[in-house]
């Protein structure tokens, strides 16, 4: 659909063995617009996620077999560690608190609880990591985006937006020009590093981004077409800015 961003939603591992709990947990989390998937045992979720490693955990400590806790300590030891875990429990001692938190959870809610507590808990978490990968690493913020450079990897809030490698390339190289007025042929010979090809290929990628980025790909805001000499990165649009007119060579 036109102007429609292509996202991978943010997945949310839910381990919980009371389906109904599971059902609402779950429901709540795609309420808050991210991905979830309930496991009612342990193993199974941990099956999951080394097939998948998700973004964040929420976990409960009285499940049967492998119980919470030991769950906890095997996530720890196979996955990073920056993968936030909320341990949803009813159990409130004070040791089950404190021994959670020292094998690796990252917060404790206590059931019952407010659905938006959970939802504000998570969120957090999620900030968190988020600001944590792009500290590490060499980032490109413009609007509500993030490019993490490392990692070949465009966010929009905490959510990764679906590229390909050629388009990962191509926004990354605007974005670091931001400013400059870049012809394709410039594009083509900075991305491509070819030195003959063809370079209708740039006006391809360009539309395929707008259609990712923008709010309305027909009248962009971040990549904007400059008449009669190619395309321009702004980070910070100005909202009364009048559009740029196409031009021939990179009509898009």
């Amino acid at each position: 659909m036109q102007g429609k961003k292509r996202m991978e939603k943010t997945k949310i591992l839910i381990v919980e063995d009371d389906r109904q709990m599971a059902g609402l947990i779950e429901q709540y989390v795609k309420n808050g617009g991210m991905d979830a998937a309930s496991f009612s045992t342990a193993e199974e979720a941990l099956e999951a996620a080394r097939k998948e490693a998700p973004q964040a955990v929420l976990l409960d400590l009285n499940l049967p077999g492998m119980s919470g806790m030991d769950f906890l300590r095997k996530f720890r030891e196979e996955t990073k560690n920056l993968i936030p875990v909320i341990v949803v429990s009813g159990n409130d001692r004070d040791e089950d608190i404190v021994g959670a938190l020292e094998i690796g959870a990252d917060d404790f809610v206590t059931k019952p609880f407010s659905p938006r507590v959970l939802q504000a808990r998570l969120s957090a978490a999620l900030r968190r990591v988020a600001e944590t990968e792009a500290a590490a690493e060499e980032s490109i913020q413009f609007g509500e985006y993030t490019i993490l450079e490392n990692s070949c990897v465009l966010k929009r809030g905490t959510a990764k937006v679906r590229l390909s490698a050629r388009e990962f390339d191509v926004l990354n190289f605007l974005a670091r020009h931001e400013g400059e007025n870049l012809s394709p042929e410039k594009i083509f010979s900075a991305v491509w590093k070819v030195p003959f090809g063809d370079v209708t290929a740039v006006a391809v990628y360009i539309q395929r981004l707008r259609k990712k980025i923008e709010k309305d790909p027909q009248n962009p805001q971040y990549i904007k077409t400059i008449f009669r000499y190619g395309y321009k990165f702004d980070s910070c649009p100005q909202k009364n800015e009048e559009p740029s007119e196409p031009s021939q060579e990179a009509t898009s």
